[in-house]
């Protein structure tokens, strides 16, 4: 019994630390902990572009060494890598775009991307940064002529000649599959180890079968990063980047390359801040929404069900603030899409309560006691309870698998709100319940459990 309350206090503590960190961590809200540096200051709520604007950047693709066949293909490449990079666990909602060869783009080839949430454009284009443009080339054939231009005083530019005496290849960092960092065994100098995919594999394979005893050079950004000398045929698309890299270098740079080697070059050639489509009003009127919504549930919860439906006001209220506590600390960003998600799961929470206390009202109405009728009302409903929860995760699985970045918010809001209703509706509950020490013997249970569990009375007389 004594465990049960401890367990059942606990819950609440913990419920209530979670909520203040909710309120005390949001700006908008609590002036008072907007200093900067703080814990509260770095975790806001974050808005999407239709809620509180964010930054809209330009930049030109040189598309200048891309066949005019394979012209598309890059840019969606190229799109669908920046997408990545900016929405690596799809709760950004960014929205990015491909605009190109056009009268409105003047004939270039741009990429537009806007990020939510994000008024520093200084900041989005750091986020964004600068992915590494990776190269394979070749040694120049002795038959084709080096021309070089020396510079006004003579001299020859040696990264100039160096550049000349190799020839570009089919192979870029496209086709890179991932990117490991790994320790030479002999000297512990950081490596970085390159795993193409089948198209690469078969590009490397045939580079490296045809300049056995030359140089392959490796670059990156336009800069030989490294010139190994191939001793045979590589067939199962394995390279290594060595140099002068220090760990935390080398570390970036897989990240980098993981991130997505760029395709094809980019420009930054606009930035600027783009207000709310539809603004701060639109906010507050889904917050106090959002509010009315919960207190109209939680009074019908209390007048029907009575002391169950006040113990399920109290579980969807920790069920409230703990999800809120996990968009702010992922986070994830909030658009109108998401907050629909949101509160379509505390429907879901809802309907889980109700189910547990109808099996409780049948088991009651059987002659079971209400002690008795707790426990089976619990274990009746959880199959039914599972079953629609699982299909609704398995449908907010398969929206963000193929969604859009929007459709990936609504996505990524629903399922985590109907992964933890489930559990404050299954396990929350229960300990509540179980810690009111509600015996056979009590009379009073009679009117706490009346209303919505008729034939409570009978049973308690």
């Amino acid at each position: 019994m004594w465990k049960k309350v401890a367990l059942a206090l606990i819950i609440l503590v913990i419920g209530g630390v979670v909520g203040l960190f909710v309120f005390k961590s949001e700006p908008r809200l609590n002036k008072n902990f907007e200093a900067e540096g703080s814990f509260f200051k770095n975790h806001p709520f974050r808005l999407g572009l239709d809620l509180s604007g964010g930054s809209h950047l330009i930049y030109k693709a040189d598309i200048s060494g891309v066949p005019g066949g394979e012209i598309a293909d890059s840019m969606d490449a190229l799109r669908d890598v920046i997408e990545r990079r900016v929405n690596l666990f799809g709760v950004s909602e960014p929205i990015v775009q491909v605009q190109g060869g056009g009268f409105i783009s003047g004939g270039e080839h741009q990429l537009i991307v806007d990020l939510p949430g994000i008024t520093d454009v200084e900041k989005a284009t750091e986020m964004i940064g600068q992915t590494p443009l990776l190269e394979f080339k070749i040694e120049r054939p002795k038959d084709q002529p080096i021309t070089i231009k020396p510079d006004p005083d003579g001299k020859i530019d040696p990264d100039v000649l160096q550049a000349q005496q190799f020839a570009e290849t089919e192979l870029t960092g496209r086709y890179l599959q991932k990117a490991t960092l790994e320790f030479d065994q002999n000297t512990r100098e950081p490596m970085v180890s390159l795993q193409f995919d089948d198209t690469g594999t078969k590009l490397f394979a045939e580079i490296t079968k045809n300049n056995i005893g030359k140089m392959v050079a490796i670059y990156l950004d336009s800069s030989p990063i490294s010139t190994p000398v191939v001793r045979e045929e590589i067939p199962n698309g394995q390279a290594v980047i060595s140099g002068s890299f220090t760990p935390t270098e080398a570390k970036l740079l897989v990240g980098r390359l993981n991130s997505g080697a760029l395709p094809v070059p980019i420009t930054l050639v606009s930035k600027q801040t783009i207000g709310a489509t539809l603004g701060e009003s639109a906010v507050a009127a889904g917050v106090k929404a959002g509010v009315i919504g919960f207190l109209l549930v939680a009074l019908f919860l209390i007048l029907w069900y009575r002391l169950p439906g006040l113990v399920a006001v109290l579980a969807l209220s920790f069920y409230t603030a703990v999800l809120l506590a996990i968009f702010k600390l992922l986070p994830v960003t909030l658009s109108a899409a998401g907050i629909g998600g949101f509160i379509i799961s505390l429907g879901m929470a809802v309907d889980a309560n109700v189910l547990i206390f109808e099996r409780m009202k049948e088991e009651i109405r059987n002659g079971h006691s209400i002690h008795d009728g707790i426990h089976a009302g619990f274990k009746r409903a959880w199959t039914s309870v599972r079953d629609s929860n699982t299909s609704s995760i398995i449908t907010s699985i398969i929206l963000f698998w193929l969604g859009t970045p929007l459709i990936k918010g609504f996505a990524l809001t629903f399922g985590l709100g109907v992964l933890v209703s489930m559990f404050t509706a299954i396990t929350v509950s229960r300990i509540f319940l179980f810690a009111l020490g509600i015996s056979k013997s009590n009379n009073l249970t009679g009117f706490l459990f009346g209303s919505g569990f008729s034939g409570a009375k009978s049973q308690n007389k």
